[in-house]
């Protein structure tokens, strides 16, 4: 499944805040490192803020802050701000569409669509969290060696 860059813009901030909902993070801070435009990430925090999953911290030191509750909050929530995921339209039509290939055709992407709606659907943000410590742990566990290595010159 390929996403917009705005869906893994909102994906990638929601993420970072939500990780620590009492930590305040400027767009500027979570565009560096990501690797995103800041004008990009700007529009997608403010629709983000008018869904009431990130809320804009004013003043000296502002910035952004979850205000959503990860524990309820899906992958699905977030991806239907930014995209269409929805089953084919009924109304829609596709050459060869008619035919028994083109029917069995629709049926298996009707079943692709429906599972990838129900899994993104159980998958809350702190589940996410979680995943994502698993993987840092992972990443830093193979970082380790390469780096004792270069310690002794090797």
């Amino acid at each position: 499944m390929k996403l917009q860059k705005a869906t893994r813009c909102a994906l990638y901030a929601v993420l970072e805040l939500a990780a620590d909902p009492q930590r305040q993070m400027s767009a500027s801070e979570i565009a560096d490192k990501y690797g995103i435009s800041l004008n990009h990430l700007a529009k997608v925090l403010r629709s983000l803020g008018r869904e009431g999953l990130v809320e804009a911290v004013r003043g000296a030191g502002g910035g952004y802050r979850f205000s959503g509750n990860p524990k309820r909050t899906t992958l699905l929530d977030v991806i239907r701000l930014f995209e269409t995921i929805d089953s084919i339209s009924a109304g829609e039509h596709e050459p060869g569409e008619t035919t028994p290939e083109g029917m069995a055709l629709r049926q298996v992407l009707e079943e692709i669509e429906d599972t990838a709606r129900a899994t993104l659907s159980s998958i809350t943000l702190d589940t996410m969290i979680k995943l994502i410590q698993r993987q840092r742990t992972r990443w830093v566990g193979r970082q380790a060696p390469d780096l004792a290595l270069r310690t002794v010159g090797l």
